[in-house]
C-alpha cells in the first residue's frame, strides 16, 4: 500500500477525463494520478457517482438549451409565418380584386366576373337554348380561350372581332352582330356541328376546323378549363360556381333579367319586385341557372342567389367564392330565386 495523504479527485477534471477519455475503471485515474489508489480505504466510487451525476446534469441541461435554442427561432418563424398569412388574408379580403372560381371535383380555376358572364352565355346558349351536347360547349370555351381570353373584343388580327374572333369579312356577320355574345355563340355551334366527327375527334383538330388558326394546336392548351367551365353551367357540379364582388352601385332590372334567361339559357322567368324565380325541369338545371345568374351577378346587379336550400350571397371578401345555407330556401330544389339590388 502506498503511504501518504489521499487527495480527492478534482470534480472538473474528473468531467474532463470522463467526457474526452471515458470513465474511469477500476484500476483507477487513467492519467496515473499517484495520490489514487485502487487499494487505499479512499472511496473513489463516490467521487465518480459525484461526477456522473454532475455529468448527467450538465448534459441533460446541455440538450435542453440547445433544444430550445433550436426550437424557439422555429417557433418565432412559425409565428410570423402564421401572422404574416394570416396578415395576407386580411388584406385580400379588404382589397382583394373583385373575381370568381369555377370548379370540378379535380380542378380550381379562378377568372374574372366579365370572363365567366361571356362563359355562361356561350355554355348555356350551346346545352340549353341548341340542345347541343356537353362536348358543344367544352369546345366553344376552349376555343373562346384561346381566341379571346373570354372577352368580348372589339379589335383583333385583320377584322376579327369578339368572343371566337369571327371576321366580317370571311361571312360571320356584320361588326354589330359578332360583338353580340349570344349571335357569335350560335354561329360558332352552327358551324361546329357541320365538322365531320365533331363529337369524337381531338378537340384541338374540331376547334380549327371550325376557327382555320394560324395556331392549330393551342386549343388542346384550354381543353380542361373549357370542361370544368361547361360543366358548372351544365350544373354537374352543384356549388362550383362563386364570385367576390363589391355592392351594386345601381338597381338591377328584374325584366331584363327574365329576358336574358330566355334568350340565353331558353326558361321562362316571372319576375316580383326585386326578385325573378325560375322553376327548372330538374335539379341540374336549377344549378345550372343558379351559376349562370352568379355570372351575371355583376353586370345584371344581382345580390343574392338561392337554390333549394343553398345560397350564394354577394360580398366582397373570399365568402363570395362559396354557397352557405339558406336563410329563406325555395320551395323546391328545382326552383332558383335571384334577387336584385
Amino acid at each position: 500500500m502506498i503511504f501518504g495523504r489521499k487527495r480527492r479527485r478534482d470534480e472538473t477534471t474528473e468531467l474532463y477525463d470522463r467526457h474526452h477519455n471515458g470513465s474511469a475503471d477500476s484500476y483507477g485515474d487513467p492519467y496515473g494520478d499517484p495520490y489514487g489508489d485502487a487499494d487505499s480505504d479512499w472511496d473513489d466510487e463516490d467521487a465518480l457517482h459525484l461526477g456522473d451525476a454532475r455529468f448527467e446534469s450538465d448534459h441533460r441541461r446541455t440538450r435542453l438549451t440547445s433544444t430550445l435554442g433550436c426550437l424557439l427561432p422555429l417557433g418565432l418563424l412559425a409565428l410570423i409565418a402564421g401572422g404574416g398569412f394570416y396578415g395576407y388574408q386580411r388584406v385580400q379580403d379588404a382589397v382583394g380584386s373583385n373575381s370568381c372560381k369555377v370548379r370540378d371535383d379535380r380542378f380550381d380555376y379562378q377568372w374574372s366576373p366579365e370572363q365567366v358572364a361571356n362563359s355562361a352565355t356561350i355554355s348555356m346558349v350551346g346545352t340549353d337554348v341548341l340542345r347541343l351536347p356537353t362536348r358543344a360547349s367544352q369546345i366553344a370555351n376552349a376555343t373562346a380561350i384561346q381566341e379571346s381570353k373570354l372577352r368580348n373584343l372589339r379589335s383583333g388580327d385583320r377584322d376579327s372581332l369578339g368572343l371566337f374572333q369571327q371576321r366580317p369579312s370571311m361571312g360571320w356577320g356584320t361588326a354589330e352582330q359578332i360583338l353580340d355574345p349570344v349571335y357569335a355563340s350560335r354561329r360558332f355551334y352552327a358551324a361546329l356541328v357541320k365538322v365531320d366527327q365533331w363529337q369524337t375527334r381531338p378537340l384541338t383538330e374540331v376547334a380549327q376546323d371550325v376557327q382555320r388558326s394560324g395556331y392549330p394546336e393551342a386549343y388542346a392548351d384550354h381543353e380542361t378549363q373549357g370542361r370544368v367551365l361547361a360543366t358548372s353551367f351544365e350544373g354537374k357540379f352543384p356549388e362550383s360556381l362563386g364570385c367576390r364582388l363589391d355592392d351594386p352601385t345601381e338597381p338591377g332590372s328584374p325584366t331584363d333579367v327574365v329576358a336574358k334567361l330566355r334568350e340565353q339559357t331558353g326558361v321562362t322567368a316571372t319576375p316580383s319586385g326585386k326578385y325573378v324565380t325560375v322553376r327548372a325541369q330538374s335539379t341540374k338545371q336549377a344549378w345550372g341557372i343558379g351559376h349562370w345568374a352568379v355570372a351575371h351577378a355583376q353586370s345584371e346587379q344581382i345580390s343574392s342567389v338561392v337554390v333549394g336550400g343553398r345560397a350564394w350571397n354577394r360580398t366582397s371578401d373570399r365568402s363570395g367564392w362559396t354557397w352557405d345555407k339558406a336563410t329563406n330556401p325555395t320551395a323546391s330544389a328545382t326552383t332558383v330565386r335571384i334577387e336584385l339590388h
